[in-house]
């Protein structure tokens, strides 16, 4: 029994000022002499969606992999009921409850007890309900000492674990999630993935979007990937999510000039991205176990920044982060004058144990606070063996060691 039908599905946004249904006499004659210039055509629309076509059947658990821009959360959004396709038309069978945003629904005036009632309401569930499962929400969410309290003065976590308790506790025939498991701390996290398991095996459907492929890969044996606003594989989660790996790979030297998937203010770009050996003298194709390796990263600047930070990433194929380094981390920022320019990172004794690891990069305008620029999944950095030592690196590679080496001694 199909759950989601999806047919012909698009959404077109216009960008640019819109223009108001009214005009005051001000405008009127202000328009008179403000010449208007043209607006090349490719820049006054963008398609979210272009042509989706997509069934999903009951009891299914399909996961949502693609880079920012993609169109994974227009997709949910139209699903949600929150926004209508330009075209197209999407059937869901059966009741939706949806977590996009974190506190989506919520009253902040209103205690934790009465965001329960009201956002199941919202929900379309019963009082009676509710109350049956009211104690099941609290239970999960954690947040029992804080149950009369406003939900102005929760924290983040504390407001995410009680929107998905409510969401996930109140027997939607269709769970929509978008990202927001990545507020809350592992434990949660897990607890998470369990419940949606549970209400996969109930025979509910569960629509996952996530960045975090582990996550993806442990709950949904069926995934798509989209770009661009399109699907362009749909199958089995493993297959999908090697397509989307191997879209990403490289060389010791990165162009990154075209590289879609950035977020930012867009005041400086990152156009390239090379490997190198520890003295910077040559790039390096592969990266030796243990050895000290070079990341410089190649910018340019559209306008003047002032203590921007660089940032460096290592990513698992999956796309979960082993480690990261900024700059400011040792006091380095830098001043970037519009133009060109390259900054350097060391990294002196890594310990990733071999195997093929994708780099995240940034440059931060405001540190903590906004992006200039900011990529993930890049390329393809292979870490070897190397030259036989005094670890045998044969062994770290085995299933379940994990990706750090930690250097211990036995006694």
């Amino acid at each position: 029994m199909l759950s989601v039908q999806v047919e012909h599905l698009s959404k077109r946004y216009q960008l640019g000022n819109v223009e108001r249904h009214y005009k005051t006499l001000r405008d009127r004659l202000a328009g008179m002499f403000r010449p208007k210039p043209p607006v090349p055509a490719d820049r006054r629309e963008l398609w979210a969606l272009r042509d989706i076509n997509l069934e999903i059947q009951q009891g299914e658990a399909i996961g949502v992999i693609g880079h920012n821009g993609a169109g994974k959360s227009t997709l949910l959004k139209i699903l949600s009921r929150i926004t209508e396709p330009t075209e197209g038309v999407a059937r869901l069978h059966g009741r939706v409850a949806s977590l996009l945003e974190v506190g989506t629904g919520f009253h902040p005036e209103l205690t934790g007890r009465d965001n329960i009632y009201l956002n199941g309401a919202i929900l379309g569930m019963s009082r009676a309900e509710i109350r049956q499962n009211f104690d099941a929400i609290v239970e999960f969410a954690e947040v029992e000492r804080f149950l009369d309290t406003a939900v102005k003065h929760y924290s983040s976590g504390m407001y995410v674990r009680l929107a998905f308790a409510v969401a996930a506790h109140l027997t939607p025939e269709i769970l929509l999630v978008d990202e927001v498991l990545a507020v809350g701390d592992l434990e949660f996290q897990r607890r998470c993935l369990g419940r949606m398991n549970e209400v996969a095996r109930s025979g509910r459907t569960v629509f996952f979007v996530s960045h975090n492929l582990g996550s993806i890969e442990a709950l949904c044996p069926r995934s798509i990937l989209m770009s661009g606003g399109q699907i362009i594989e749909d199958g089995p989660t493993a297959k999908v999510m090697a397509r989307y790996t191997s879209r990403r790979s490289g060389e010791s030297m990165f162009d990154l000039r075209a590289f879609a998937d950035r977020e930012g203010t867009g005041h400086a770009r990152i156009t390239g991205v090379e490997i190198l050996t520890a003295d910077g003298s040559e790039q390096a194709d592969t990266v030796e176990f243990g050895q000290p390796f070079r990341v410089r990263l190649h910018w340019e600047a559209l306008q003047r920044l002032s203590g921007a930070a660089l940032g460096f990433a290592l990513l698992t194929e999956k796309n979960e982060r082993i480690f990261f380094t900024e700059s400011i981390d040792t006091g380095a920022s830098f001043d970037m004058a519009p133009g060109t320019g390259s900054g350097d990172c060391l990294l002196r004794n890594p310990n990733v144990v071999p195997g093929t690891y994708r780099l995240e990069v940034w440059i931060n305008e405001i540190v903590g606070i906004a992006y200039a620029d900011h990529l993930r999944m890049i390329g393809g950095l292979e870490i070897v063996p190397g030259t036989p030592g005094r670890v045998n690196v044969s062994a770290l590679t085995e299933a379940g060691r994990g990706v750090v080496y930690v250097d211990a001694e036995w006694r």
